[in-house]
């Protein structure tokens, strides 16, 4: 079976792309369809925004980090009782290589809407829209829509360049709004969590979509794909052992997480246990393990650091000896301090040595592939595991000669080991190549409680 689904695509980074994927899900869910939505690449931020506006999970679908057969089972999976699936490209169409929207349209033959800023040209537009159309055969694009039109002439210039020169319908022109505006940060758009777009502000861009885009010649276009999609399956790895219980950081300062991760750590035998380092005073009972995914903890330094409880307990948990993993912010959290744009020190966790320190400029960004040099927390030596890494933080080592789990690019040590069974992270990582980390991961846990292997 070939459910409905599509593709917004940009022509480049900041063209209002995630502004009307949002508008469009939204006024599809307002007609009382179900809509699945999804995120192209490593991006976190996005698929909160999807969240708010569709009321489901939005997935990550990326087949440079995850691999095309675990996209497309999990593009089945999560759409199979869904009217329709909207998927929301990342920077411009083509960019990324592997990772782009353009490698993803064609993995799961998505037809592609293209969203256009006009603000700064008219008949140009033509031009634009008609080397995206022929650039690559192998992509669809399906459908135009121009946002940022100042006038009715514009819109009308717009058009008919478009009409005379190219075969892709204008499915709409947005004029332009600031009262649709999402705002940002160092790190990208404010997360879905954090409602950046007030209830007058989703009505207004609702009412944007339907006044200013056809939204049934848009589900006409998403009926057209045409391979049919792979058996769904069932998230892996199963249950190999009794239940276990791990603390799951997650408030404003802890957030990225990759909801897949999430799943496969369930089907491995954990329940998930949420808490949160800024607001409680200690951590829930019966944990058999920690997990502190990324965020924002240079946001909320002075609040995580004030909480003293939070941290002695986490640090009395780690060196107990009991599994903790953490990703980025998390990883920031565990080190011994967080030093912020001002050039105020707060004291974290001091689970490592480490001393975090803010900056000003993007430090490192782009895909990872950790090659394991020592069995650790997730895997083995020898295995090779899949992440994505962007931060504006550096760290200082103080000197300390602290055991790396990974290799990475030129052999740059990554993934630290504390106490052992306590590993932590620039690298985000995904594990839909790996479901095995899952598995040990939980295993660790349910060895480190004493609980049994088997049923």
């Amino acid at each position: 079976m070939t459910r409905p689904a599509l593709l917004v695509a940009g022509t480049h980074s900041g063209c209002g792309k995630t502004t009307i994927t949002l508008g469009v899900m939204a006024a599809l869910a307002g007609r009382g369809l179900t809509v699945q939505p999804f995120k192209c690449g490593p991006d976190f931020i996005d698929p909160s925004l999807h969240r708010m506006v569709a009321n489901r999970v939005s997935r990550n679908l990326d087949v440079r980090m995850c691999g095309a057969d675990w996209v497309r089972r999990t593009f089945a999976r999560h759409s199979q009782d869904a009217d329709i699936a909207v998927a929301e490209g990342v920077m411009g169409l083509f960019d990324g290589g592997g990772g782009s929207a353009a490698t993803l349209a064609k993995t799961l033959d998505l037809p592609v809407l293209l969203v256009v800023d006009v603000c700064s040209a008219a008949e140009s537009v033509a031009a634009v829209v008609h080397g995206f159309a022929t650039f690559d055969a192998g992509v669809r694009l399906a459908g135009v829509i121009c946002n940022g039109v100042g006038s009715d002439k514009h819109r009308e210039t717009v058009m008919e360049a478009i009409g005379g020169h190219c075969a892709v319908p204008v499915l709409g022109c947005l004029p332009r709004s600031e009262a649709v505006t999402i705002p940002s940060r160092h790190l990208g758009l404010h997360m879905g969590e954090e409602h950046p777009l007030t209830g007058k502000g989703l009505e207004r861009l609702i009412e944007l979509i339907n006044t200013h885009v056809d939204l049934d010649l848009l589900l006409r276009i998403a009926g057209t794909r045409r391979h049919e999609e792979p058996a769904p399956g069932e998230t892996a790895p199963m249950v190999h052992g009794a239940p276990v219980r791990i603390g799951l950081a997650r408030d404003g300062a802890f957030c990225f997480y990759y909801e897949d991760n999430l799943d496969l750590l369930c089907a491995a035998g954990v329940e998930l246990i949420p808490f949160s380092p800024l607001a409680d005073d200690c951590l829930p009972p019966g944990l058999d393990g920690l997990y502190l995914g990324g965020g924002y903890p240079e946001l909320h330094a002075r609040r995580l650091s004030d909480n003293h409880a939070m941290r002695e307990q986490v640090r009395g948990f780690a060196e107990s000896g009991r599994p903790v993993y953490g990703e980025c912010g998390g990883f920031m959290y565990l080190c011994r301090s967080i030093t912020d744009l001002n050039g105020e020190t707060f004291p974290m966790a001091g689970v490592y040595p480490f001393a975090t320190r803010m900056q000003t400029r993007l430090r490192s960004l782009g895909y990872r592939r950790p090659q394991v040099v020592r069995d650790c927390l997730l895997a083995p030596a020898g295995t090779v595991l899949y992440g994505h890494e962007f931060h504006y933080s550096t760290t200082d080592t103080n000197g300390e000669a602290v055991p790396a789990a990974y290799a990475l690019d030129a052999d740059r040590p990554e993934g630290f080991m504390a106490h052992g069974a306590t590993l932590a992270s620039y690298v985000h990582l995904h594990w839909g190549r790996t479901p095995a980390a899952a598995a040990r991961f939980a295993a660790a846990c349910r060895q480190a409680g004493g609980k049994p292997a088997d049923f």
